[in-house]
């Protein structure tokens, strides 16, 4: 363990602006696998730093709780109503909500899905060559941030003329510390449903000094949480196919059915979550492909390469760089005395670039193997869109490669300010057709 005179660095969103701080991780992974980090508005907490000791932490909710304090680093204002989100629970409540949601999934559904995808992924590139020759266009906003607002549309049920609402959520809670996204309002309501119309005329509005309330607390997203209520409501009246028509159909076995604020909790949860990770990890990937052009290389010549070149693209990237965890006792870590009580945050940047498991962890190489990057988490809350996240990889890098025969940077890439979400604004790219 080491303790820098100066950690605050690494929660200050503005450090992130131009890329989380690999050099200092890597300092401070080969000095110890955990390490103290001031927190400019709280406690601070013991940041998790090497591959292993991540897994330990997150395969153990028993000592190392999601409930407790919920899963970010900043404490949360309104933590009874968070508590009841499925991130933030431990076994044996997230066991249960898992299992409704894990059956779910139907393998029909999932089949579904995949289809849509592939076909959606299709689309999107061919919108974006649009039958020219060559062109420009910002990935980031016009391709990779549609194709999961429409997989989770189906996912959801949620008619495709709101999925915009979906963007402007994840912005106002992923990018709270950003000013540019932070009051998100993209959605055009009139061009929306009528569910859609009566939760955006509850969107909060920015107080005097241009705030906004906290968007993790129910009253600062009374927006989407009105949404839910309502979609649950149709689904109850008139079910479809999707997941959440499933979810809320089901009435039978050993678990309890799923409560109104349990279902507007997991809506929460899919439709920011589920869209934020994969909207960033897209254009995260097309800039690994692009920053090393000779890999990009290697890919177009053999396509069979992409499922790999996925995971090491979520590797080198790793979109959600953190999550936090509270000690349930005493406990050690290394050589770190950790206290009940006390924030404990895995790294998922810093273990995926841990020189134990992946050696020359800096480079990108799409051949790499074995790859067990922690991008989807590890242990009882491993990602349950995982599946469905890397068919969504595989299907709009693979129909970009076959589309296109060069692929540039236009432009520097703009990002997130977040400590939290390796974000990308706008990536610029030009492109010729293949």
């Amino acid at each position: 363990m080491t303790q820098p005179q100066d950690t605050a660095a690494l929660l200050d969103p503005a450090t992130y602006e131009t890329g989380p701080p690999l050099a200092e991780l890597a300092r401070l992974r080969a000095a110890g696998p955990v390490t103290w980090v001031d927190e400019p508005d709280g406690p601070g907490c013991w940041l998790v730093l090497r591959h292993a000791e991540v897994e330990r932490v997150l395969k153990d909710p028993a000592t190392f709780s999601s409930w407790l304090g919920a899963t970010q680093v900043r404490d949360a204002g309104d933590l009874p109503w968070v508590r009841q989100m499925m991130l933030n629970q431990d076994p044996p409540d997230h066991s249960r909500l898992r299992r409704l949601l894990t059956r779910s999934f139907t393998p029909r559904a999932v089949a579904a899905l995949t289809a849509s995808i592939e076909a959606t992924a299709a689309g999107l590139v061919d919108r974006m060559i649009a039958g020219a020759g060559e062109g420009r266009c910002d990935f980031a906003k016009d391709v990779a941030a549609d194709l999961p607002l429409v997989t989770l549309a189906d996912v959801l049920g949620v008619p495709a003329e709101d999925r915009w609402l979906m963007f402007d959520w994840s912005n106002r809670v992923i990018g709270w510390q950003d000013p540019d996204y932070a009051s998100s309002a993209a959605f055009d309501a009139s061009r929306g449903t009528d569910l859609a119309r009566q939760a955006v005329a509850l969107r909060p509005l920015p107080d005097a000094e241009g705030r906004l309330p906290d968007p993790r607390t129910r009253a600062g997203m009374p927006d989407l949480y009105a949404y839910a209520r309502l979609l649950a409501e149709e689904k109850r009246r008139a079910p479809g196919r999707d997941v959440m028509s499933i979810l809320l159909a089901q009435t039978d076995g050993d678990d309890a059915p799923v409560s109104d604020a349990e279902f507007e909790n997991m809506f929460w949860l899919f439709a920011v979550a589920g869209n934020e990770t994969l909207r960033n990890g897209l254009p995260g990937g097309l800039i690994a492909l692009l920053s090393h052009p000779e890999e990009l290389a290697r890919l177009r010549a053999d396509p069979g390469l992409l499922p790999g070149a996925v995971e090491e693209m979520l590797r080198w990237w790793t979109p959600v760089m953190v999550f936090r965890r509270t000690a349930t006792r005493d406990v050690t870590i290394g050589d770190a005395r950790v206290r009940a009580g006390d924030k404990v945050v895995v790294s998922f940047t810093s273990a995926n670039r841990d020189e134990r498991v992946f050696p020359e962890p800096d480079r990108f190489d799409v051949r790499r193997a074995p790859n067990p990057q922690l991008s989807f988490g590890h242990g009882p809350h491993f990602c349950l869109g995982a599946q469905l996240a890397r068919v969504q990889m595989r299907s709009l890098f693979a129909e970009l490669l076959r589309r296109t025969s060069v692929l540039q940077l236009d432009g520097p890439p703009a990002l997130l300010r977040s400590s939290f979400q390796r974000g990308v604004k706008r990536l610029p790219i030009r492109w010729v057709a293949g």
